[in-house]
C-alpha cells in the first residue's frame, strides 16, 4: 500500500529526522512549514533517501485558510494518508509575562492550529479506513511549571485533543499516537538552563516509528520520562508551588 505522511513543522529537528526515516521506507512525504526554501532542500534530501515523492507545502498554524490546500493535495494521493504534527512555539516565560499578547501565538502554534488541521483531515482518514496521526505533545503538559506554563498548558490541551481524536478514529480503522518528549536537542531547547538527559532527534524519531508500528496510544521519549513525570505529578501541590522546577 502507498503511504503518504503529511509532516507539519517539517523543518524542526525532530521532524527532519522523522521525514528522513519514513523516506527510507519508501513513503511519500508532504513537508509543510513556513520556510519554503528550507523545505525544498529537505524534500530533495528525502527523495535521495528513497521517498516515493516529496513536496514542500506552505503551512502556518496561525493561518488556517491555508489548511485545505494541504489536505486536498494529500487526498490526491492513493492509499494511506498519515499525519505527524511537530508544530509548536515556546518563547521564554519571562517574555510572555512581559507581553501577554504572546500567549495567543503559543496556543495557536502548539494547540489550536494543529487541532483545527487534524479536525479537517479526520474525515479523509475515516473515509479510507486507515491512517495514523502522530501528535507531538510534551512532558511540559503533564504539570504546570513556573518556567513554561503557557507552553505547557497548550501542549496539555493538545494531548487531550489527541485523546479524543484517537477515540474517534479508532472506530474507523485509524489510530492516533500521542508523543511526549522530554528534553530534545532542538532549536527550541538550545541555551535553556537546567537541561539534563537531552535526547537526539533521531532517537525520538525511532521511538515514534516503533510506536506507530505497535499502535501505541501514548509514549514518553526517551522512555524514562514516564517515570520522571510520574514522580513530578505526585509531588503535593503545597510543596510543588515552592519548587523551582
Amino acid at each position: 500500500m502507498n503511504r503518504t505522511w503529511i509532516i507539519l513543522g517539517a523543518t524542526s529537528a525532530m521532524a527532519r529526522a522523522f521525514a528522513r526515516k519514513v523516506s527510507q521506507e519508501g513513503a511519500g512525504v508532504l513537508l509543510a512549514g513556513r520556510d519554503m526554501e528550507d523545505l525544498a532542500t529537505l524534500a530533495a534530501d528525502c527523495r535521495l533517501r528513497g521517498a516515493r515523492m516529496a513536496e514542500a507545502l506552505a503551512f502556518d498554524a496561525r493561518a488556517p485558510e491555508g489548511f485545505a490546500a494541504i489536505i486536498a493535495r494529500a487526498e490526491a494521493e492513493e492509499g494511506e494518508i498519515n499525519a505527524a504534527v511537530f508544530v509548536g512555539s515556546m518563547p521564554e516565560q519571562g517574555a510572555t509575562d512581559a507581553d501577554p499578547a504572546l500567549v495567543d501565538g503559543v496556543i495557536a502554534d502548539s494547540h489550536t492550529g494543529p487541532a483545527r488541521f487534524l479536525h479537517m483531515l479526520a474525515p479523509l482518514i475515516e473515509a479510507r479506513g486507515t491512517g495514523t496521526v502522530v501528535g507531538v505533545a510534551s512532558v511540559a503538559g503533564d504539570r504546570g511549571r513556573i518556567g513554561n506554563y503557557v507552553y505547557g498548558s497548550a501542549k496539555a490541551g493538545f494531548a487531550t485533543y489527541l485523546s479524543g481524536l484517537r477515540n474517534r478514529l479508532t472506530r474507523a480503522g485509524g489510530h492516533v499516537v500521542t508523543v511526549k518528549p522530554g528534553f530534545v536537542d532542538t532549536a527550541m531547547t538550545w541555551g535553556l538552563p537546567g537541561l539534563f538527559l537531552v535526547a537526539a532527534p533521531g532517537h525520538v524519531a525511532d521511538d515514534i516509528l516503533a510506536a506507530v508500528a505497535k499502535r501505541r496510544n501514548v509514549i514518553y521519549t526517551p522512555f524514562f520520562w514516564r517515570y520522571i513525570m510520574l514522580i513530578i505529578r505526585h509531588i503535593p501541590e503545597a510543596l510543588f508551588k515552592k519548587m523551582k522546577i
